[in-house]
């Protein structure tokens, strides 16, 4: 028998309020209500799901086996429904912006310093790392994306808000660490690790007939570990060298491949009210960077 079309938030809050104060007397008065309204509750609650949540006797209350287990789930129901009210009431309170790797790189910090100097108390930024193609936007995960390779979705839209040079990883001992720069032509016959869901690096960058081998990874962390082992090299944005150092990894620009463009991406249909103020704080950043 289906017994959950009958609850109700107010009669699970009931129910917390009953074991967290101790009494059905406590209780009323934590919820503002009467002694006789907070026993009706908890009845109405029983019996929608047909068992006995509390023990009374004269000295105290206390939960049977079965309502320690419900008021368990009833404190993570409550706590989701508050975090629903949250989102769908303070949303415009606060701006999330997804990444999947490496944030604004050297600009990451600028971003959020200044972005409270322009904002106190109004709009909170918050960076949320997401690693997938979207950075989150697609999943409901953020408001605002950074990306770096265009969505193509049209329920999404972006502005190019800078450039950033494209870099190669490589071990610390690699023969090609010790130049200033690499060309695309000096990674031939290497195997590059890439993301294909979220990275800027494909074997399309190299010529049909130079091509290097590919191998695939899925977080930045696994790219980095994998590199300084000297099996692999990567390439990827100059933001991932600014967020990312590590002993035993060096990066080279490769002075003969495309800069990345630097994305901020939204939702169409449902754009953050403060999208325009960071396109703009973004692009002076990187204008002035």
């Amino acid at each position: 028998m289906d017994r959950s079309g009958g609850l109700e938030l107010r009669q699970l809050r009931c129910l917390v309020a009953i074991v967290d104060e101790g009494s059905f007397t406590d209780a009323a008065i934590a919820l503002g209500v009467s002694q006789a309204a907070v026993s009706r509750t908890l009845a109405s609650l029983e019996r929608a799901l047909g068992v006995r949540l509390l023990r009374r006797t004269s000295r105290e209350v206390a939960p049977t086996a079965t309502g320690l287990r419900v008021v368990a789930q009833a404190r993570r129901v409550l706590g989701e429904a508050e975090a629903l009210v949250e989102a769908a009431t303070s949303g415009h309170t606060v701006l999330r912006v997804g990444y999947a790797w490496s944030a604004l790189g050297r600009h990451t910090a600028a971003f959020q310093r200044r972005w409270a100097q322009a904002h106190p108390g109004t709009v909170e930024l918050r960076l949320v790392r997401v690693n997938s193609a979207t950075a989150g936007l697609a999943e409901g995960a953020c408001d605002l994306a950074v990306v770096r390779r265009p969505l193509e979705e049209r329920r999404f839209d972006s502005a190019i808000v800078g450039l950033e040079r494209r870099l190669c990883a490589l071990a610390g001992d690699d023969p090609l660490a010790g130049r200033r720069s690499v060309r695309l032509a000096d990674l031939e016959g290497r195997t590059i690790l890439v993301d294909r869901r979220t990275g800027t690096t494909t074997a399309e960058l190299w010529p049909p007939d130079a091509r290097p081998r590919t191998e695939d990874t899925h977080d930045v962390d696994d790219w980095l570990t994998v590199i300084s082992s000297g099996r692999c090299v990567g390439m990827t944005a100059e933001a991932t060298a600014h967020q990312y150092p590590r002993p035993g990894i060096v990066y080279r620009p490769v002075r003969d491949a495309e800069p990345v463009a630097v994305r901020l991406a939204w939702c169409r249909d449902d754009a953050h009210p403060a999208t325009q103020a960071a396109i703009e704080l973004l692009t002076s950043l990187y204008r002035n960077g």
